[in-house]
């Protein structure tokens, strides 16, 4: 192939690339006349948008009950309340993950324990939650990283045997399938973001997702002190404690995200249809190019990464001569695509889970409540450490010849990539690369 463009050769992505290909979400005129309604008639601090859009997302998600929340983060804190997580108590979670899957815990007096990933899935890895699983273990985060479906039937059945809950953090994979399940009805209860940037866009707003009616009244009454009614609660032990929220928490949806949220419903798996059509193309075209690896799951089983929310790539440097997944990035971002190296920081690395005492008890908040120091367990976490991923094109629109173009940036670079080899700073050095999150850059993500 031709010269790289990081050392003076022609840009593989030239041209007018049309805004469509990326531009997410998708807005009509549909989408602004429900807001604007909601705007006109001063709905905002309502329930009856949000209760519509709950009864049809429970619908098409295939759950008895769906919760609204004002974000993802505090649908997952009440998704972990729904499981009775407490003081002492301690919640499985993957350390390679968004922070609000697990930092929650803390204001229900609980701590996290963090598991090893899966290299191939990059989600929690079955074969390391029973290192994890102590006395006060109550729940297991089950995150579809990147829209990849975790491997839920082991971890099902370790939770089972156990007798342990297992929450699924949907937020990176809403409408995806595992063996053709629908996520958010496989574990006890599932939760959800849905802010702008996910590829289920409402502006800003989370979701609860539960077969349990226990576990709905306690999600409910958590968040949500208006509908702490016996019109919603019907669970024994909750009902003296009507009219108020249960954690203090005031958790309801900006009704103009729900009114957006029923129409993006309506085009939701359409649209993700054809992201899925032209991101699997995209793999296609980079079938066996060495050094780079497919973050998918084979469909033909039933299992698929819904709409493939913040899609990277594995790298595999030992194919490259250890050519560094940074310099790799360089010369790809060179190319006329921007990517990054990294994904998540694993969470066990930030002070927070270390030395940080939130509560003011005179000691570090993850072991404050806790029967075992659980951060000896963080030693043990050697995916989670050195797995070397990237950033690919999230593709909105199935473009085949823009398509083409950008897988041919990666493939150019992979099969050039010895001209890199004495300009790699970091060659054969273990540097873990990545943020906090996915969004602007700052001085201390990188």
């Amino acid at each position: 192939m031709s010269k790289l463009a990081l050392l003076g050769g022609e840009k593989s992505v030239q041209g007018n690339i049309p805004a469509d290909l990326f531009k997410w979400p998708i807005i009509t005129e549909e989408d602004e006349a429900a807001v604007l309604e909601v705007l006109r008639r001063a709905g905002m601090s309502g329930t009856d948008v949000t209760e519509k859009f709950e009864k049809e997302f429970a619908e098409w998600n295939d759950t008895k009950y769906a919760i609204g929340a004002a974000n993802g983060t505090m649908a997952l804190q009440g998704a972990m309340y729904a499981c009775k997580l407490g003081v002492g108590d301690e919640l499985i979670c993957p350390s390679k993950t968004y922070w609000a899957s697990a930092i929650q815990a803390f204001n229900l007096g609980a701590t996290v324990v963090f598991a090893d990933i899966d290299p191939y899935s990059l989600c929690i890895s079955p074969k390391d939650l029973e290192r994890c699983i102590g006395p006060r273990t109550k729940a297991i985060m089950a995150v579809h990283y990147l829209g990849h479906p975790c491997d839920m039937d082991p971890i099902l059945e370790i939770a089972n045997k156990y007798g342990i809950k297992v929450i699924e953090d949907i937020s990176h994979a809403q409408g995806g399938m595992y063996k053709g399940r629908k996520l958010g009805t496989i574990g006890y209860v599932g939760a959800m973001s849905l802010m702008s940037g996910k590829s289920f866009a409402t502006g800003e707003m989370g979701m609860v997702v539960t077969n349990d009616k226990e576990a709905h009244d306690r999600a409910l009454a958590y968040m949500h002190y208006d509908r702490n009614t016996s019109k919603n609660i019907s669970t024994d032990y909750l009902l003296p404690y009507l009219g108020m929220p249960l954690g203090g928490m005031k958790g309801r949806v900006n009704q103009t995200c729900a009114a957006m949220g029923r129409v993006q419903l309506k085009y939701y798996d359409e649209r993700t249809t054809e992201i899925r059509k032209a991101m699997n193309y995209f793999w296609d075209l980079l079938e066996d190019v060495p050094g780079i690896l497919p973050h998918r799951t084979n469909e033909a089983k039933g299992t698929t990464m819904g709409g493939w929310y913040a899609a990277h790539g594995i790298y595999k440097p030992e194919e490259l001569e250890g050519l560094s997944v940074q310099k790799f990035c360089e010369a790809v971002s060179a190319e006329g695509f921007g990517t990054w190296p990294g994904g998540n920081y694993p969470l066990h690395k930030h002070a927070i889970f270390q030395t940080f005492d939130a509560m003011n008890t005179g000691k570090p908040t993850r072991v404050a409540f806790a029967e075992r120091d659980v951060r000896e367990l963080d030693k043990d976490l050697p995916v989670c450490e050195g797995i070397k991923i990237y950033s690919i094109p999230w593709f909105k629109k199935y473009m085949p010849e823009y398509i083409e173009m950008h897988a041919n940036a990666f493939k150019k670079v992979a099969e050039n990539y010895k001209d890199l080899l004495d300009s790699d700073p970091n060659r054969d050095k273990d540097v873990i690369s990545g943020r906090w999150h996915f969004y602007a850059h700052h001085k201390d993500d990188n």
